[in-house]
C-alpha cells in the first residue's frame, strides 16, 4: 500500500490534465450520448426532469421536494431501510476487523462516516447532475431500445448562516434509470436513436419530436444509488482510503415501490469462495464457449443467483491484485473458483471452436475481467473520487475543478463506442455491442481518442513491454503509448501501468 499516496497523485494530475483536451474533443465525444451542459441541465432540472416530478408525475408544486418528504414516500421506504441496513453491517464489520480503528460521523474518527441524517434531511434535494443515453446496452433489454439515465447528485438546498458559497453538493449519486422506448410504444429503435443523433447540445431536447420527450414516469425501470459511506484520511497506520457503497432497486409497478435487486454482473464473491455447489456451478457456467465469449465481449449477463443485492468498492486501490478488488480470490489462493489450467483449457476450446476472442487471451486478462465486469470493479476503474458521473455543479457560483470535469476519463473514452452503436441502430444495421477492458477503450475506426489520456496519451493505462516480445502477456500488448511516450509500471508485481514522459 505503499505506492498509494504517488497513485493518488498521478490521478489528481491526471484530472487536471484531462481539461485540455476535454475543452477540445467533448462537444464531438459527447454528441448523442450524454447531456452534461450546466444551462440545459438547470433547465431540465426545473421541469418534469427534477427527481419528485419524475416519481410523482401528479405534483405539479414549483418547490423542489427535500429528501425528507422524498424518503418518505412509500414507493422509497424500502431504499431507506435497505441503506440503513448497510450502515449497520458496515460499522459491525469495521468493529471485527478494524477494532483498533475508530469510526463515526465526525472529523474526530479514524473512519468518518457519511453523516446519513443529511440523506433524510428537510434541507437535502437531489439534483439533475446529468443526462447519459445507454442505448448501447439494448443488448441487455432489446424490447425498451436499452436504457437513459438521469443521474442526480445529494445537495444541500440551503446557505449556511453567513455563508457567500452556494449549496454544497455530498458525495452520493442517485441514477434513474429509464427504459429508453416504453412498454406499449410504436416508435422504433432506430427513431429513438436518431433523435439523440440529431439533437443539438444546447438545443430541443425535451420539446416534440426531441430525444426526451419520449421518456417519462412510466419509463421507470429501477434506481441505481452510490454513496461514499466512509472516508479514511492518511495516518500513522494506514494510507488515504474511501469506501463507495452501490445499491440497486427495481420498481415493482405492481406494489408501486423500489425493492432491493441484485446488481447486474457483481459476482458473489464471499458466498462462491465459501460454498463448493455455487462454486463448481459457477465455473462450468462462465467457462461454457458461449457464455465465456459474452464475458470476452463484455456483454455476458450472469444469472442472478451468482450475484450479490450491494457491494462496497474501496479507492484507491492501486495496479497490483489485492483483497480490495471485488473478485480476488477467485483465482487467487486456496479454494479458488478458477484455476489457470481451468482458463488456459477453456479459452483454447472456444478459440477451437470458433469463438474469436477480442480482449481476453490469457489467465490475467480473464481475471481482470473478472473485476471491471462487476459494478465495484468498474467504479474502481479511472473514476473521479469514486464516481464516473459527478457532473458539473451548476448551483455553484465558482465550480472547483473538481466539478468543472463532469466525468471520468473512463466514461469519455467509452464515448466512441457507445456513439457507434447508436449510428448503427439508427442506421437498422446490427451494431457491435462488444467493449474493451473498462481501462483501455475501443477505438472503433476513429481517430478521436488517439494521443489522449482517453486511450493512449499523458496519464492513459497502459502495459510495459517486455523482451522478448513472446513474454508480454496476449491481453495486454496492444497496450501502448502514444509517440514520445514511455509505460511505468505503477504497482510491484503487475506490469500495468500510465503513458508518461520518456524519462532522459
Amino acid at each position: 500500500m505503499s505506492r498509494v499516496p504517488g497513485i493518488l497523485a498521478i490521478v489528481l494530475a491526471l484530472l487536471c490534465g484531462a481539461l485540455p483536451a476535454r475543452a477540445a474533443q467533448d462537444a464531438a465525444l459527447e454528441r448523442g450520448t450524454a447531456i452534461t451542459d450546466p444551462a440545459t441541465l438547470r433547465e431540465l432540472d426545473g421541469g418534469k426532469f427534477r427527481l419528485d416530478r419524475m416519481l410523482l408525475p401528479e405534483r405539479s408544486a414549483d418547490t423542489p421536494l427535500a429528501n425528507s418528504a422524498l424518503f418518505a414516500l412509500p414507493s422509497m421506504a424500502p431504499v431507506r431501510q435497505a441503506i440503513d441496513g448497510e450502515f449497520d453491517r458496515y460499522i459491525a464489520r469495521h468493529r471485527v476487523n478494524l477494532p483498533k480503528e475508530t469510526i463515526g460521523v465526525g472529523e474526530g474518527f479514524d473512519f468518518q462516516l457519511f453523516d446519513r441524517t443529511l440523506l433524510y434531511s428537510a434541507e437535502t434535494r437531489f439534483v439533475l447532475a446529468g443526462i447519459v443515453n445507454r442505448m448501447d446496452r439494448t443488448y441487455a433489454a432489446e424490447a425498451s431500445c436499452g436504457e437513459i439515465r438521469l443521474i442526480y447528485r445529494l445537495t444541500r438546498m440551503n446557505k449556511a448562516a453567513g455563508d457567500d458559497a452556494s449549496p454544497p453538493r455530498l458525495p452520493m449519486t442517485l441514477n434513474l434509470v429509464l427504459k429508453a422506448r416504453g412498454e406499449g410504444s410504436t416508435i422504433t429503435c432506430s427513431e429513438v436513436a436518431d433523435r439523440w443523433l440529431a439533437a443539438p447540445l444546447g438545443g430541443t431536447l425535451s420539446g416534440r419530436d426531441g430525444p426526451l420527450d419520449l421518456i417519462g414516469h412510466e419509463n421507470i425501470d429501477r434506481i441505481e444509488t452510490n454513496l461514499q459511506i466512509a472516508h479514511a484520511p492518511k495516518s500513522s497506520v494506514r494510507d488515504f482510503r474511501t469506501d463507495y457503497l452501490l445499491k440497486v432497486f427495481r420498481y415493482d409497478r405492481d406494489a408501486r415501490v423500489f425493492a432491493e435487486a441484485p446488481m447486474e454482473n457483481q459476482i458473489d464473491r464471499a458466498r462462491l469462495l465459501a460454498d463448493d455447489g455455487p462454486k463448481r456451478e459457477f465455473r462450468a457456467w462462465l467457462l461454457d464457449p458461449a457464455n465465456l465469449a459474452a464475458f470476452d465481449r463484455g456483454t455476458v449477463l450472469i444469472p442472478e443467483k451468482f450475484l450479490a443485492n450491494g457491494a462496497i468498492a474501496p479507492t484507491p486501490v492501486g495496479f497490483d491484485p489485492s483483497d480490495l478488488e471485488p473478485e480476488f480470490g477467485l483465482m487467487q489462493g486456496e479454494g479458488a473458483v478458477f484455476g489457470e489450467a481451468d482458463v488456459v483449457a477453456a479459452l483454447r476450446k472456444a478459440v477451437e471452436g470458433g469463438v474469436k476472442l477480442q480482449n481476453i487471451r490469457s489467465p490475467a486478462g480473464f481475471e481482470r475481467r473478472l473485476n471491471d465486469v462487476t459494478c465495484s470493479g468498474c467504479h474502481q476503474t479511472r473514476g473521479i473520487g469514486g464516481f464516473h458521473f459527478p457532473g458539473v455543479d451548476w448551483m455553484a457560483d465558482k465550480p472547483s475543478n473538481t466539478t468543472v470535469v463532469p466525468a471520468s476519463p473512463h466514461f469519455f473514452g467509452d464515448q466512441i463506442r457507445r456513439r457507434d452503436i447508436l449510428v448503427s441502430l439508427r442506421d437498422g444495421k446490427a451494431p457491435d455491442y462488444s467493449r474493451g477492458f473498462a481501462s483501455r477503450p475501443q477505438l472503433r475506426g476513429s481517430t478521436e481518442l488517439a494521443g489522449t489520456n482517453y486511450y493512449d496519451g499523458w496519464g492513459a493505462h497502459c502495459y510495459v513491454q517486455g523482451k522478448p516480445a513472446a513474454s508480454n502477456d496476449g491481453s495486454f500488448r496492444d497496450w501502448i503509448c502514444a509517440e514520445g511516450l514511455t509505460c511505468q509500471a505503477a504497482g510491484k508485481i503487475s506490469r500495468i501501468g500510465m503513458c508518461f514522459v520518456k524519462s532522459r
